[in-house]
């Protein structure tokens, strides 16, 4: 019998975009076993065209069904299926209670982990959920003050200390507090897969880490003192190291963990080298969630094209996530 505290929960993401495929592709890879531990939360009939879509023989059910039926937590879609490829606000509404009732699956202790597909930021606007995406929304229904961002891949992990804000918001928040934050955080996630002593690394702000001055103050005085205060705490956390040999380093090896200072910094080395395999992880919220790392890919929604490999690390890493318990310090 499956351990209820183990399922994974997936959200389909934008009704509009290649979500339901490529959750239908990677249920459809998944041993029977595996497949009655999913939960899905999302439109029944969506799922059943995109099913079609890509070939695969997929029955969708009721959650506590049985048999070979994918349990599917059915919210409706206002005014029906939506075409795929297009901004929808319908779309974006639906897409905020698919997250909203795996959020509560998730704090009743029915799903382990929530693994979410992509959704489109302009239509969650457009339908008045004003989020900068998953993280912030998932802060805001978990009651959470402060959340994070974490990119994973098989050689290489960033954290970001900002994500979705202006460039010139992101450099306001590089303040020791939220950098010291941001190592503690990643620092406890490490140590959850299992590294006893995870090595960090922290990124510089500003080119060569500032030059003494020359281009900038903010790494002498907000990133090194906050590194320093990590160090204090027993963390290994080194920097901040110039921001255009850090992620090479840790690629190599050197480190576990690199600590991005804002979204594009990390983003752009990550998707350099794991573009199709990477995985997004919301930290510091009170409930587990993984997530593919790329979008809603409207130009090929609904063509069967879209890569499923994504979602399969997402799901793995999710799983991982439901079977090992959460460390605290």
């Amino acid at each position: 019998m499956t351990d209820l505290s183990r399922k994974i929960g997936i959200t389909m993401g934008d009704p509009a975009g290649v979500g339901p495929e490529i959750i239908c592709k990677s249920l459809a890879a998944m041993n029977p076993a595996d497949r009655r531990s999913v939960r899905v939360f999302g439109d029944r009939r969506s799922l059943e065209a995109a099913a079609t879509i890509v070939g695969a023989p997929l029955i969708f059910g009721e959650p506590g069904e049985g048999g070979d039926a994918v349990a599917v937590d059915h919210i409706e879609i206002a005014g029906g299926m939506i075409p795929f490829g297009k901004v929808d606000p319908r779309a974006g509404d639906a897409c905020f209670h698919f997250i909203a009732r795996a959020v509560e699956a998730a704090q009743a202790g029915e799903i382990g982990c929530i693994v979410t597909a992509p959704i489109n930021k302009e239509a969650l606007n457009l339908a008045g959920h004003h989020y900068d995406g998953h993280t912030g929304m998932l802060a805001h229904l978990t009651g959470s003050k402060s959340s994070w961002m974490l990119l994973a891949s098989e050689r290489m992990s960033v954290i970001h200390v900002s994500t979705h804000v202006s460039l010139s918001e992101a450099i306001a928040r590089v303040k020791p507090p939220r950098i010291l934050e941001t190592i503690r955080t990643g620092y406890r996630h490490m140590r959850r897969l299992g590294l006893d002593a995870p090595r960090i690394a922290v990124a510089g702000l500003n080119p060569h880490c500032g030059e003494n001055g020359l281009f900038g103050h903010e790494d002498d005085e907000q990133i090194a003192p906050a590194v320093a205060a990590a160090r204090a705490e027993g963390i290994d956390a080194v920097g901040p190291i110039p921001p255009d040999t850090v992620f090479h380093r840790a690629y190599n090896g050197a480190f576990d963990l690199v600590v991005a200072q804002y979204h594009d910094q990390g983003h752009i080395p990550m998707k350099l080298v794991a573009f199709d395999s990477g995985v997004n992880i919301s930290l510091g919220l009170p409930i587990d969630r993984t997530s593919v790392d790329h979008g809603t890919a409207f130009d090929i929604a609904g063509t069967g094209k879209a890569k499923h490999i994504n979602m399969d690390s997402a799901i793995a890493y999710a799983r991982k996530l439901a079977a090992t318990p959460r460390v605290t310090s």
